[in-house]
């Protein structure tokens, strides 16, 4: 396979190279001899007209040419290899079953997306599980899902996030004998002092702190419905995105708009290293539905 008499093999030669800096282990990971990776890259020297590594006896570097090729080159070799890996998926058919995770509410944003799935991919099931308000990165970390659709933010290298998508306002959840009970919006410094349930363990503090920034004390909750439920015993208030507040309405519990926080939104995390044909098709069908909303 080749372009302008450019050899393919010739680039992934350079971008293994590139990456070990060893022509002993990039023959290893091409499967190929030490000489055959030498042979290689002495032919993209030449169509480029100049050395991308510098070799000596004791060490492998690039160039300065060769960081600035390197750089240019990984962005779109990989994009040619998505494009290789689409028209394969396309050819076979994406089969199976994909399994999605999603914390609070599977909204109108999600479903459409599960439609779009779906409508494209017919010979793939998909099965949606709820995950806990307490552990929003566990069943993708675990295998339990293929991916999640979780609260943001997410910072766990293990991890990727791909598209977000569904920016909530917020609204707290407050009992009706509450103070708050009757105003139609509150602001974010009115709840400086009020006691905000938060997600017990093993979400990690951060994403905590997100979902709950006051500073009082306050019980922790491993379920949405706990902590409703603590809302309702009017023990301390709860933020919620608006359409899971709309979902979980209740009679003894009352929703009041808040400005000033920063809107609740999701997005679609998957294992890194564990991105399937599957998992890059429903992440371009949450793109699709995110852009219609």
């Amino acid at each position: 396979m080749s372009g302008n008499g450019l050899e393919i093999r010739e680039l992934e030669c350079f971008l293994v190279l590139a990456e070990e800096l060893h022509f002993g282990r990039a023959g290893e990971r091409l499967y190929i001899s030490q000489s055959r990776v030498s042979q290689l890259l002495a032919a993209l020297e030449r169509r480029i007209g100049a050395r991308l590594l510098e070799r000596t006896s004791r060490r492998v570097s690039l160039t300065t040419l060769g960081e600035r090729f390197l750089t240019e080159l990984k962005p779109s070799y990989a994009e040619l290899a998505s494009v290789v890996a689409r028209a394969r998926a396309a050819a076979r058919g994406v089969e199976g079953t994909l399994r999605i995770g999603f914390q609070g509410t599977a909204d109108d944003r999600l479903m459409r997306a599960i439609e779009v799935f779906q409508e494209r991919h017919p010979a793939c099931a998909t099965e949606i599980v709820e995950i806990p308000f307490a552990d929003p990165f566990g069943a993708v970390r675990e295998g339990g899902v293929d991916a999640g659709i979780v609260l943001l933010p997410v910072a766990e290298p293990d991890l990727v996030l791909g598209p977000v998508f569904s920016s909530e306002r917020q609204t707290v959840a407050v009992s009706v004998r509450h103070a708050f009970a009757g105003r139609s919006s509150l602001t974010a410094a009115e709840l400086t002092d009020t006691p905000l349930i938060a997600a017990a363990g093993p979400a990690p503090a951060y994403w905590r702190a997100a979902q709950a920034p006051s500073g009082p004390p306050a019980p922790t909750v491993r379920t949405l419905q706990e902590g409703l439920t603590l809302v309702a015993a009017d023990r301390a208030a709860m933020l919620l995105c608006g359409p899971t507040a709309e979902y979980h309405g209740r009679r003894d519990v009352v929703f009041v708009p808040v400005d000033g926080l920063p809107d609740s939104v999701l997005g679609m995390v998957w294992q890194r290293g564990g991105e399937t044909e599957r998992v890059r098709e429903f992440a371009r069908a949450v793109a699709v539905a995110a852009g219609e909303g």
